[in-house]
């Protein structure tokens, strides 16, 4: 009798642990969730009028556009999906007079052991005509399948600034890895 009772309260244990580790994964899951939403709704909400050149009129360094509008959203290419890495994403908004908010996310196909986003913020410097990183950082993520970072940045006024992101995801080294940017915004 004794042997069941215990057999029976480790079996509570073992059940109460899965319960509150399933509970650990929804909150991050909506917290991912709930982030996600409000850069979408920070995103949708920055309406201005823009007086934008068509495509063909504007200027196109190393993959980004230089222009006018007040945010820019970038996506890894969907040929670089793999066995565990999905999709990565970034984004780069006006988030005042000397400030951009950059953002960045990586979306595995399942869970994995690492997942990790790494951001750049570059400023386009006419005079050389190319893109010079001036800010990053990095956050991880372990034995999940989603992951998103953003910082609000102090930038100068007067430049073009986008955001480029390195998406890496696996169980074991070497990670898959893809990468995203941005088009360029300018900071009046």
């Amino acid at each position: 009798m004794i042997m069941v009772n215990s057999v029976v309260y480790i079996y509570r244990e073992e059940v109460n642990e899965i319960i509150k580790r399933n509970e650990r994964k929804m909150k991050k899951r909506i917290l991912s969730v709930a982030g996600s939403m409000a850069v979408l709704v920070m995103l949708t909400s920055v309406s201005a009028i823009n007086v934008q050149a068509s495509d063909s009129e504007m200027k196109m360094v190393d993959g980004s556009y230089l222009t006018t509008d007040d945010s820019s959203t970038g996506h890894s290419s969907s040929i670089t999906r793999g066995k565990y890495l999905m999709t990565g994403e970034c984004s780069i908004s006006n988030a005042g007079l000397t400030r951009i908010y950059a953002y960045g996310s990586t979306t595995a196909n399942q869970e994995v052991n690492y997942l990790a986003t790494i951001v750049y913020v570059d400023q386009y410097h006419e005079e050389e005509d190319e893109w010079w990183q001036i800010y990053a950082w990095s956050e991880e993520a372990f034995n999940d399948d989603y992951m998103s970072t953003a910082k609000s940045v102090k930038v100068d006024r007067g430049y073009y600034y986008r955001v480029r992101a390195n998406h890496i995801a696996g169980d074991e080294y070497p990670y898959e890895e893809t990468v995203s940017f941005t088009d360029g915004i300018f900071v009046p």
